[in-house]
């Protein structure tokens, strides 16, 4: 794998910082400095050194929580009230959440220690789709529906293409594969509509599913491998 991803994967830094940690001469593998992130090492076989301690490769862990509302997506905020960390046990305090939802969103939060994981979730080129449970402040009309899944104009650009799904009175499914902040709020704002609650049910291949709200569980062999082996929508 790339030495980057093996950084990331390993702790010592994420995937973006991992590059500029490579770049500064601090990084060694077999007793040769190398500056370059994309050189291939071989994990259990080739030796690492982090500002001359070897690195060791970390068993990678994969975790779903069930996010109540009013809790703070972040490793640590002193003016968070509580924070999602908080929910997890303490071995766990070195995942990092896959993505965030803002504070009064509810539902599917994805943890690891896989770098490569959390950049097939996150980064905008793989178009992760994921699927909100949410309640408006009155029925959505169909005009607005239709402008919505077609696209509408945010912040002077315009938002992808979405599904929409109405379920009953004023609730509703919507998939979207973008990640702007608080877009969704925003996309029915725009419209005229108030989101009054909001709720995440699936990331990519992973569904939240009767998992407790508070709770956290470890992904089965079967979401991972999907979640690798695919392009992840």
């Amino acid at each position: 794998m790339r030495l980057q991803v093996f950084l990331s994967n390993s702790g010592i830094a994420s995937r973006r910082s991992a590059g500029a940690t490579i770049r500064s001469g601090k990084v060694s593998v077999n007793g040769r400095v190398v500056l370059s992130p994309a050189f291939q090492v071989c994990a259990g076989k080739d030796r690492v050194f982090f500002n001359s301690r070897r690195i060791l490769p970390r068993k990678k862990i994969y975790i779903m929580l069930n996010k109540p509302g009013g809790v703070t997506t972040t490793k640590k905020d002193p003016f968070a009230r509580k924070t999602v960390m908080e929910l997890l046990p303490d071995n766990l305090s070195h995942l990092n959440p896959v993505g965030r939802l803002d504070r009064d969103t509810r539902g599917l939060l994805l943890f690891s220690n896989d770098g490569e994981f959390i950049n097939r979730f996150t980064h905008p080129s793989f178009n992760v789709e994921k699927t909100y449970a949410l309640r408006l402040d009155r029925r959505l009309a169909h005009r607005d529906r239709r402008a919505l899944e077609k696209g509408i104009y945010l912040e002077g650009r315009a938002t992808a293409g979405c599904s929409i799904v109405i379920k009953e009175k004023n609730g509703l499914e919507i998939t979207i594969h973008e990640g702007r902040k608080r877009q969704i709020k925003k996309m029915f704002a725009k419209s005229g509509y108030r989101v009054t609650e909001l709720k995440r049910l699936r990331q990519g291949h992973v569904h939240l599913g009767a998992l407790p709200e508070g709770k956290w569980r470890f992904l089965t062999k079967k979401e991972i491998d999907d979640a690798a082996g695919s392009d992840i929508k």
